[in-house]
């Protein structure tokens, strides 16, 4: 069984994303203190809070450098996405450092970006390839990447036009919600749990 880290940073949409994890096959495991990641599969950073306080938290946790030791599939989602890069507008936060860039508010009158979105230019083998996948977004801030090569798709809020979704090896973040997403968002998680199978397999 695939055994996945799902890490509290104190306002993730946890209950909902593990029991999506459980559903496609994975087991969740809830993790809330400096344990090492390293025997997992492979592990969530999840949605919903500030950056700020969720990476006080995270450090509080002592949670900060077994992230960033982690060697397996990671993935962020909404605000795990936007902790991924070095610095946050919102709070002034210092982040992870995991990837270059940084986050910002959207440029758009209406927030926060609530609901329904397509996303478009999709490159990422995690994401549907055909047509124009709809998936739920919440969130105000967005991530600029110093590389938009690491973009693996594209959405838009108003004039405003952002990364749905970004990656760099085995790291991989998706500003949507998979977990509130329908059969789209569970097929990302689908393809993350055989991501970190094949991870397991290759180690």
């Amino acid at each position: 069984m695939i055994r996945i880290a799902v890490v509290d940073h104190g306002a993730g949409n946890l209950v909902s994303m593990e029991q999506a994890l459980e559903d496609v096959g994975a087991t969740a495991v809830r993790i809330d203190d400096g344990q090492d990641l390293a025997p997992f599969d492979g592990v969530v950073l999840p949605g919903v809070g500030a950056t700020g306080a969720a990476m006080r938290t995270l450090r509080r946790r002592r949670l900060i450098d077994p992230l960033r030791a982690y060697p397996g599939p990671l993935l962020g989602v909404c605000v795990g996405l936007q902790l991924l890069f070095e610095r946050s507008d919102e709070d002034d936060a210092t982040c992870l450092g995991l990837l270059p860039g940084s986050v910002r508010r959207i440029q758009a009158t209406t927030l926060p970006h609530m609901g329904w979105n397509t996303i478009e230019e999709v490159s990422d083998p995690l994401l549907p390839s055909i047509g124009s996948p709809t998936f739920y977004f919440v969130h105000s801030y967005v991530a600029e990447p110093v590389d938009r090569a690491i973009v693996t798709s594209w959405t838009t809020h108003g004039a405003d036009r952002f990364p749905a979704s970004v990656r760099r090896g085995r790291i991989a973040g998706v500003q949507f919600h998979p977990e509130r997403s329908g059969p789209a968002g569970i097929a990302v998680l689908e393809r993350f749990v055989d991501e970190c199978k094949d991870h397991r397999r290759a180690a």
